[in-house]
């Protein structure tokens, strides 16, 4: 009955293969740049999107929801009920990076032009056409006539862009299932692992003074009464303390046991944002940052830290804080006066992914593509998704979608004969997952 059921599937999907190409096309000449990293009502328009999109999984049958994670920013979910020990997701999101330089684009970034076998434009492989595929997937059950005993869901979610915040949003309202497939950007590899984020910032306070009287702070005065009080330079000790951090790095890096499904040395710890000056705001970072005659007593270091996938969370922010302690104790001045350390920074963390490769889930996919004659390559995912903040909940997913370039750059496509395939894969992954009734 299963294998019937895909053939149905796959050959709906090959009758309409133009539909999965318009929508494909249509979702990508909707702007929808996430307004955290630019404000332009011609690009913000997610809302569009989802609108568009929610019109689509009426048309054919699908039951939906929406609402608004931040105004004007809407979820929307498309539900084939069915059982929950059998329930799977395929996620994707809308929200795309601003397009950057335009004079280095060759096409127009939001025109869908199609160019042999790729189709042009931002968001075409991060990743509309993933999340086109999905849909392109729920539309062929119905339109064959299959009932699936799980319950499948499109979740269409915004904000991954900018920390995920669409699809933690999702997790939090009780949308879950036994299975979650995110399409992004694989290059038809599956990814059933990806390590975990941590922003952290690291703040160091020193003591103002005149930059005329720096030799009293770096030089050896006489201890007399008449000695002014010297600076403590926190930009300084910052810029040691990154030097200290690379030491770690490449302890983490180089003696801890490598995941076996990603690169050696993954688990980086990036110094991303670093700001000195004098004094502090409401936002944390320094007051004054236009006048070097002051010897700086705030210094702020903005890290992204990446740890592997069979690593928690709670024990990496207890090693790095460890670190810190042990750095500020060879100081006299931060033995007194020790740096703060503030995790969750802008609300961002991103839990580890670490599905097995013999989880059914991952053998559903390997099966779709032995079924033509395809072998599958098994590697894990070496940036975030919107995959973490399910596996947070207790989710186990994979990722897997189709191949192009571009992404966050000029000139982004995706390849359609990757897409195409992808799509089959998909189906047949989700009919033996879910089951038939």
């Amino acid at each position: 009955m299963s294998a019937d059921a895909i053939a149905a599937v796959l050959a709906e999907l090959e009758r309409d293969e133009a539909f999965q190409l318009d929508l494909t096309q249509q979702l990508v000449r909707i702007p929808s740049v996430n307004p955290k990293f630019e404000t332009n009502v011609a690009l913000n328009h997610e809302a569009d999107l989802q609108h568009y999109l929610r019109m689509v999984l009426d048309d054919f049958g699908m039951g939906c929801e929406s609402w608004d994670v931040f105004p004007g920013r809407p979820n929307v979910i498309g539900t084939f009920a069915g059982t929950a020990a059998r329930s799977l997701i395929l996620c994707g999101h809308v929200d795309v990076v601003p397009v950057g330089d335009r004079a280095k684009w060759h096409v127009d970034p939001f025109g869908g032009e199609i160019v042999g076998r790729r189709l042009y434009g931002r968001g075409a492989i991060d990743m509309k056409s993933g999340l086109a595929a999905g849909v392109a997937v729920a539309r062929a059950i119905r339109r064959a006539g299959i009932e699936l005993e799980g319950q499948l869901e499109i979740h269409a979610v915004v904000d991954e862009e900018a920390g995920g915040f669409g699809a933690r949003d999702v997790v939090t309202r009780g949308h879950r299932a036994a299975g979650l497939i995110v399409m992004e950007p694989t290059w038809q590899a599956l990814m059933p692992a990806e390590g975990g984020l941590e922003w952290v910032r690291v703040t160091f306070r020193g003591r103002n003074a005149h930059s005329a009287w720096r030799y009293n702070e770096i030089f050896p005065q006489p201890n007399s009464e008449a000695r002014l009080e010297p600076g403590v330079n926190a930009l300084e000790i910052a810029v040691r303390f990154v030097t200290a951090v690379q030491q770690l790095e490449r302890d983490w890096t180089t003696r801890k046991r490598a995941h076996p499904l990603l690169p050696p040395g993954v688990n980086t710890i990036h110094p991303g944002v670093m700001v000195a000056g004098s004094g502090i705001s409401g936002n944390g970072f320094p007051a004054l940052l236009t006048n070097p005659a002051i010897i700086p007593d705030v210094a702020v270091i903005d890290f992204d830290l990446k740890f592997l996938p069979d690593e928690i969370s709670a024990d990496i922010r207890q090693d790095f804080e460890a670190f810190v302690t042990a750095f500020a104790q060879q100081d006299s001045w931060l033995r007194e006066n020790p740096p703060q350390v503030q995790w969750d920074l802008y609300g961002l963390h991103f839990p580890p992914l670490n599905t097995p490769t013999d989880h059914p889930l991952t053998r559903a996919i390997i099966d779709a593509r032995a079924m033509r004659g395809q072998t599958t390559e098994i590697k894990g995912f070496t940036a975030v998704c919107d995959a973490a903040h399910y596996a947070g909940v207790g989710i186990p997913g994979v990722i897997y979608g189709p191949g192009g370039d571009g992404f966050h750059g000029p000139d982004e496509y995706v390849d359609l004969d990757s897409l195409r395939a992808v799509t089959q894969t998909l189906a047949a992954a989700t009919v033996r997952w879910c089951g038939v009734k």
